[in-house]
């Protein structure tokens, strides 16, 4: 039979805390991962937060496309109905028709770097959803924007002013291959292709090494030059898996969208001939031609939009792995976690504390070095000893062989002096003998 528990043992039990649930699991583990990890976890996210992440990003992209349609079309339509009222063949028509080509050329280009600020818009929002789903957080629209809104105007500036680097870029090396082309048309074309292979390796060093830049402007707070700063370093050490998540995610859906329209394009043209096969002046062979192609269009948008959350997904994620292995993050973000799900409130931002923190040098004993091994024939190293402490040692008093004796110890006033020690037997003599041997507590060797 158990006694009972006395007051004193029941309050020692009653002390221990209740038992709370272990933390929530975000989309990634809180500790460095590798390549697969990124890559994998880059296409699960879609299914964190699907209103969000893909919702989101379909509408705006939607928005953009109907935009940038509607508007190419009537500028199209406004330049080439000029040739209706010129004779065909005619300078003046050959004129109006190069013009109205370049100027359609002008438009799309503008209208497409239009289209492409809200796409910055929707990679900020990615970046800052996932950011909290790697701490276990399912945000809402409005509260990703909260986080994006202070430096959308940097972030939205950045982007066109990589946008205008390119332009320069490509504008004054083709100007270049044109100007020799038209001194030396073979020198102008070979010079032109080697600057098109030439911008391919720079563009995809300068894509890499700048990938983390919108993560870190939006998750740290910071301006352009500080942003382009932090991902030139972040990326030092991890340019190559960095390089590999871009270049596989943009084969991959490269290779989707070929997928899509490449079927659909064969599909129209074969509909076509079999329900209009008199010519392209049946309306019912127009009417099949324009439904396919919007179907396909359809498809290539919805491809556009995943590939733009899945690549925003992976920045991130290289972001987070990265600061990770040079700052520590892992501990800031699973602090943050313990804190908030044991019901702390008012808690710092996790992702910006610790900002650019150098990780700590190595321990004195693991950077000293060990001595070398003895060499036979050689002295054995020994490290040094304070010269009080050395049996023999000048100035110690002490004969060699024997260490000194401490001092005496100080008896406070009034207390009764502590009887001396007896005498210890003298200690015998080593054995010249090298190969003589005593038992432990037996006489000596004879010599």
């Amino acid at each position: 039979m158990n006694p009972q528990p006395t007051a004193e043992e029941a309050t020692i039990v009653t002390a221990y805390p209740a038992w709370t649930p272990a933390s929530r699991a975000g989309i990634v583990p809180l500790h460095p991962y590798g390549f697969g990890t990124i890559l994998g976890r880059s296409f699960v996210a879609l299914r964190h937060n699907p209103r969000v992440l893909l919702g989101f990003a379909l509408v705006v992209q939607t928005v953009a496309y109907l935009i940038v349609s509607a508007a190419l079309a009537a500028v199209a339509v406004a330049s080439f109905s000029r040739l209706d009222t010129l004779v065909e063949g005619s300078d003046e028509f050959d004129a109006v028709l190069t013009g109205s080509i370049a100027l359609t050329g002008v438009a799309a280009l503008v209208l497409g770097a239009l289209a492409g600020t809200l796409s910055v818009l929707v990679q900020a929002v990615v970046v800052s959803e996932v950011a909290s789903a790697v701490v276990a957080e399912k945000p809402t629209l409005r509260d990703a924007w909260r986080r994006v809104r202070p430096v959308f105007l940097p972030l939205l500036g950045y982007a066109l002013l990589t946008l205008l680097a390119a332009t320069v870029v490509i504008a004054v090396l083709g100007g270049i291959a044109v100007l020799v082309g038209l001194a030396v048309l073979p020198l102008g074309i070979v010079l032109g292709v080697l600057f098109a292979l030439g911008l391919v390796p720079l563009y995809l060093w300068l894509a890499t090494k700048l990938f983390l830049v919108p993560s870190a402007m939006i998750l740290e707070g910071v301006g352009i030059r500080r942003a382009i700063v932090r991902s030139w370093v972040l990326t030092r050490r991890r340019f190559w898996s960095t390089f590999g998540v871009i270049v596989i995610i943009s084969l991959a859906f490269g290779f989707v969208a070929q997928v899509i329209s490449i079927p659909l394009s064969l599909l129209s043209g074969g509909i076509s001939a079999i329900v209009a096969p008199t010519g392209a002046d049946d309306p019912s062979g127009l009417v099949a031609f324009v439904v396919i192609q919007f179907v396909g269009q359809i498809g290539i948008l919805l491809v556009q939009c995943i590939a733009v959350v899945v690549q925003s997904t992976s920045a991130v994620l290289v972001y987070v792995d990265a600061r990770m292995r040079v700052e520590g993050l892992d501990h800031d973000l699973a602090t943050y976690v313990e804190a908030r799900d044991g019901g702390a409130a008012g808690l710092i931002d996790p992702y910006r504390i610790g900002l650019g923190r150098a990780p700590r040098p190595a321990p004195a004993w693991r950077t000293a070095p060990f001595p070398a091994s003895p060499v036979p024939g050689a002295a054995a190293p020994s490290w040094p000893a304070p010269a009080s402490a050395v049996p023999g040692a000048p100035g110690t008093g002490a004969p060699h062989g024997s260490w000194p004796a401490p001092p005496p110890p100080v008896q406070p006033s009034g207390a009764p002096a502590q009887a001396p020690r007896p005498p210890q037997p003298p200690t015998p003599p080593a054995s010249s003998d090298p190969t003589a041997w005593a038992a432990p507590g037996g006489p000596p060797p004879s010599p």
